[in-house]
């Protein structure tokens, strides 16, 4: 099922799990200025996963940061966050308002071009607020995001746009895994952002 509309969707899920796609909530003027901000002021580094007891390093680039300097463990790594920068806050508050949730953290992705991607997972890390929210804010390059159920094995795209939002809760990670898909149909760069609410 393949869903291309900008228009705001709601629950694009079938069945067990709600993730909403609210579509462009930043014009493209915001989404330049965003873009330019995050890419001089944020902290990018290559990620790092520990895959079969092997430690993997990602052309992917990502930044953790929060309300506070706490720590944040997937793929068998443990990172710090930083303090929330002016922008970051910006966007937050933009987020909070469209998607109706509050978050303390946000998770940055700096994918270069359409070849870098992330394959099927689930954000079920325990620090995770259970059934939370995760929004995730795109800037930059349009790209498939794709849904793959965890027992019926039913799959659903959506394409994210250039100032979109999708949020993703109640059993969206406990039923579903999501990814990334590579494309070497896209040779320009996408900032994503998820914010999200780590349990203190």
């Amino acid at each position: 099922m393949d869903l291309f509309s900008s228009e705001t969707i709601k629950n694009i899920l079938p069945c067990d799990g709600i993730t909403n796609y609210h579509g462009i909530i930043l014009d493209k003027n915001e989404c330049n200025f965003y873009y330019n901000s995050l890419i001089e002021t944020i902290q990018f580094k290559n990620d790092e996963a520990m895959i079969f007891g092997k430690k993997i390093i990602t052309k992917r680039k990502v930044a953790w940061y929060g309300t506070s300097e706490f720590s944040y463990a997937y793929s068998g790594i443990t990172k710090t966050a930083i303090i929330f920068t002016k922008e970051l806050l910006e966007l937050k508050a933009i987020v909070e308002k469209e998607s109706g949730e509050t978050y303390n953290s946000c998770l940055l992705n700096l994918y270069h071009t359409g070849e870098e991607g992330m394959a099927y997972h689930s954000d079920g890390e325990k620090m995770l607020k259970k059934n939370g929210a995760i929004a995730s804010v795109s800037i930059g390059a349009a790209r498939k995001f794709s849904f793959k159920h965890k027992e019926n094995k039913q799959r659903i795209d959506v394409i994210l746009e250039n100032g979109s939002l999708l949020v993703m809760k109640k059993g969206t990670q406990a039923n579903w895994m999501h990814r990334l898909p590579p494309t070497k149909k896209v040779n320009t760069p996408r900032i994503n952002l998820t914010f999200r609410t780590i349990e203190l």
